[in-house]
Order: C-alpha cells, then sequence, then structure tokens
C-alpha cells in the first residue's frame, strides 16, 4: 500500500477515535451551558485545567519515549515491562500523597477538599493507560485504539446527561425513589467528576490486559536512557500545558473577583469552537508519530515528512476557514446561552492558533527523529514565556482577549522557530510556496469573513467555495492518486 495512503487511512481512523468522542463530549458544552451560569462553568475548566497539568507531569514523557525504544529495541518485552512499572509505581506514589495531603492539596489548588479525591483517582487511572494505549499505537491496531476511546466518551457523556439532566427530573417527581434519593442539589461538579472516574476506570479495565504479563522485567539502564529522551519532553509538555490552559487560571487571578470566573467561563465555552482544528491536528499527529520512526530508516524519508506537512496545511486552511464562516451557526449548537457570546470574537484567533500548533507538531519532526528532544523542551519553554508575559501584562486591560492573542503569539513562535531550527539539523524539503499560499489565502478570507464582512453567511459562503475551488483545481489529481490510486 501507498505509505501516505496507509497513513491518511489510519489517520482516520486514529481520527474516528479523536473526533467522534470528542463530538460526544462537545455536547457536553451545551448541556453544561444550559444548566450552569458563567462562573460555574468556569469553575468546572479551571478543575480540568488542573487535569491537563498534573497529566503531564504523571506521564512524564514516557509515551513519546516507549515510542522511540520500542521501534529500535530488539528486546521489545523490556521496553513494554520497563514502562509499565515506571508508570505504575509513579503514578500509585502520586495517588497515595495525594490522598494523605489531600487538605493541603485543596487549599494550593483552590479546590473545595470533596473535589480532590475524584481529581486524584481520574489522574490515577488516566496514567495507567498510557503504555497500553501506545502500545496499540505502536503496532498499528488503530480500530482497537479507537473503539475503547469511544466507549470512554460514551459511558462519560452518557453519566454526564444522567446526572446533569434526567437526576434532577427524577428526584422532582419522585422525590422518594432510589434514584431520587441519589440526587443532591448543588452537586453538579461532583456529578461530573463522578462520570469521569467511572469512565477513566472502564477505560483501564478494557486495556488491562497488557498488564497481565507472564513475567516483568524491569531494565533499569534501558529506563535511564528512556528517561534522558522523555524529561525534555516532559519539560515541552508542560510549557505546552501553560500555552494551552494555564490563561484560565490567569484570568480568575488578574481579573476582577466578582467577574473573574464568569468571563474565563465565556471564554472557555466560545473557544471550544476552535476544538475542530485541535481535533484535527491531534487525529493527524497520532497518526504521523508512529510513521515517522517507523520511516526513519527509508530513503529519502524527508520528502515523504515534506508531503505530510503539505497535505496538512490544505487541509487544515480548509477547517480554519470552514469554522470561521459557520461560526455563528455552530454557536448555536454549542454555546446556546447569550451570555456566552460576548467571547465569539476571540475565536478566530485561537482557531489559527491551534492551525500553527498543529503545523509545529509535523514540523517537530527533525527533533525527535535525531534524539534532540531536548530542543522541544526549549522551543515549548520560549511559548510558555510569551503566554504568561502577554497573560499576565494585558489581560488587566483586555481580558479574554490578551489570553487569545498570548496563545497565537506562543504557537506561532514555536511553529517559526522549529522551521528555522529544523532547516540547520535536518533539513526538509518543504513547498513553503504552496505552504504560504494555502495558509494564506485561508487566513485572508478568514478575516474577511469574520471581521470585515461580520460574519455575514452568504458572502462568507462564496469565499470558502472559493477556496474550495483552488484546492480542486491545484491538487485534486494528487489527492485522487493517493486516496482512490491502487498500488502496483
Amino acid at each position: 500500500m501507498n505509505p501516505l495512503k496507509k497513513l491518511f487511512k489510519q489517520t482516520a481512523i486514529y481520527g474516528l477515535a479523536t473526533v467522534l468522542p470528542r463530538m460526544f463530549s462537545f455536547l457536553l458544552v451545551p448541556l453544561y451551558t444550559s444548566v450552569m451560569a458563567p462562573g460555574m462553568y468556569g469553575e468546572v475548566q479551571l478543575i480540568f485545567m488542573w487535569f491537563v497539568v498534573f497529566n503531564v507531569f504523571l506521564a512524564y514523557g514516557m509515551e513519546t519515549a516507549f515510542f522511540r525504544f520500542y521501534k529500535e529495541s530488539d528486546e521489545r518485552e523490556q521496553v513494554v515491562s520497563t514502562s509499565l512499572i515506571s508508570l505504575l509505581a509513579s503514578s500509585t506514589l502520586f495517588l497515595i500523597i495525594g490522598f494523605l495531603f489531600k487538605d493541603d492539596v485543596a487549599r494550593v489548588l483552590n479546590f473545595d477538599g470533596a473535589y480532590v479525591k475524584y481529581v486524584l483517582l481520574i489522574l490515577f487511572l488516566d496514567t495507567l493507560v498510557i503504555v497500553p494505549f501506545a502500545w496499540l499505537r505502536a503496532n498499528e491496531r488503530p480500530m482497537r485504539y479507537a473503539i475503547i476511546k469511544i466507549i470512554n466518551v460514551a459511558v462519560n457523556l452518557s453519566l454526564n446527561v444522567f446526572f446533569i439532566l434526567l437526576l434532577p427530573k427524577i428526584a422532582v417527581d419522585n422525590p422518594d425513589s432510589f434514584l431520587g434519593s441519589l440526587f443532591i442539589p448543588g452537586y453538579e461538579i461532583t456529578y461530573i467528576l463522578i462520570s469521569n472516574v467511572t469512565a477513566s476506570a472502564l477505560t483501564l479495565l478494557l486495556t488491562a490486559r497488557l498488564y497481565f504479563r507472564k513475567s516483568y522485567v524491569f531494565d533499569y539502564q534501558l529506563w535511564k536512557k528512556m528517561m534522558v529522551y522523555a524529561l525534555p519532553v516532559m519539560i515541552a509538555g508542560i510549557a505546552f500545558s501553560i500555552n494551552e490552559v494555564f490563561n484560565r487560571y490567569l484570568l480568575t487571578e488578574l481579573l476582577p473577583e466578582d467577574i473573574a470566573k464568569s468571563e474565563m467561563g465565556k471564554y472557555a465555552a466560545c473557544i471550544k469552537l476552535a476544538m475542530f482544528m485541535t481535533l484535527f491536528a491531534t487525529a493527524f499527529r497520532l497518526g504521523i508519530e508512529p510513521f515517522f520512526f517507523s520511516h526513519s530508516d527509508t530513503k529519502n524519508p524527508q520528502k515523504a515528512y515534506a508531503q505530510i506537512t503539505n497535505y496538512f496545511v490544505i487541509l487544515g486552511s480548509l477547517i480554519l476557514l470552514f469554522v470561521v464562516v459557520f461560526s455563528d451557526l455552530l454557536k448555536l449548537t454549542m454555546v446556546r446561552d447569550e451570555a456566552y457570546w460576548d467571547a465569539m470574537s476571540a475565536v478566530p484567533i485561537v482557531l489559527l492558533a491551534s492551525f500553527c500548533l498543529g503545523i509545529y507538531h509535523n514540523l517537530s519532526v527533525w527533533y525527535k527523529i535525531t534524539d534532540r528532544t531536548k530542543f522541544g523542551a526549549y522551543i515549548s519553554s520560549i511559548g510558555a514565556l510569551l503566554t504568561i508575559i502577554i497573560n499576565l501584562a494585558f489581560i488587566p486591560a483586555y481580558g479574554y482577549m490578551a489570553s487569545a492573542i498570548a496563545t497565537l503569539v506562543a504557537y506561532g513562535s514555536m511553529m517559526t522557530l522549529s522551521f528555522y531550527l529544523g532547516k540547520k539539523y535536518y533539513p526538509v524539503p518543504y513547498n513553503m510556496r504552496k505552504i504560504y499560499f494555502y495558509g494564506g489565502i485561508s487566513i485572508l478570507f478568514s478575516l474577511l469573513s469574520f471581521y470585515v464582512f461580520n460574519r455575514n453567511l452568504i458572502t462568507g459562503s462564496l469565499l470558502l467555495l472559493v477556496f474550495l475551488g483552488l484546492i480542486y483545481k491545484l491538487e485534486g489529481d494528487k489527492l485522487k492518486t493517493i486516496f482512490f490510486k491502487r498500488a502496483d
């Protein structure tokens, strides 16, 4: 099979595993925003912000290290067992310490103490499935990966709907029933966390077969090599989490207390529209990471890497323009309460930032293939520093718009730095004329549609049709070759 065709096939399946569950989870946004004021929704988003941060610490780059060593090692079983033991030991220690000092954790994170135990359990369970999911990807089993991911979010969504929407009605209609007795007013956040714990526990059960091994071997020398590779990835991950979610915390700290969580809730809800770009970029990354490592020793892999990036830019440009043009329709589905709509002005900026991040992930092949992961840490740290500086300087005056611009500046800078450093250490023949053309046209049409023509649907649709026509005219034959032509 054509390598690019195989890549896109696997990416489509990973996309199913990423996009379809996220589409389920998208339903949580209208659910939450229909029953919660922006302030309470902001508190939920603050809790999930800490999930993102601690997930990076608990994974400490082991997923990427697993790919690197699993593909090249003659002793793959040792790579698997060493990775499993490492994450199991560290996450168990984290869970024990967290429960022993949960009151202190609650004070530091500014949570209600009742939430902390659920947060700790979710983090513990999610860490234990890192290696099983990485093993499925490394062994090119995207369908099983997809099915488990979909089950996870379907269970989570179902429980959220039950607890948030159905249980209150049952309690009103049948207050003396068993289900009615389960309802406690004001427990919406606790119910959300219980739903997540249940879904995470089920996911671990579905992936637990990898843990039932005949023997475990902890190769200390291998572990040290993996950690040398992984720790810079962890630093990069921490920086990414700062870029991605830390602005939520800064909004709650730097804006006046009476509006802080409300403004953050509006911003967090509206920029969910940018998740369409994030989902595409994530699905693409899940497909290309194994591809990068498995093709690093083939003849002229740089040519394939350049083609992959070209197609990412074409498809990403189309998604950017599509979401911007139909943003007013999408918000009616996603964010139904008009109290949140003030933050819609930030959507194109965050969409473009997510596009830049996706390009960065494609460009990052050079430091992963050449074992220069420390550069990933340096680049991400620069992005995080820019995020913090811009947010601290401008949130008091400009609120969430400062956060949106900070995200764009951070990811745009990371993309640019990775490109120029990659030219030095691992040159890839990117077609820059094509990248600039499609990216530039998409950005121009997006700006015209959203800001100049004030989101006029007819004008935006015409611009989108023009862009689709350009893609078909210039790329139609090549795309048909990749997706439909049989290999000789």
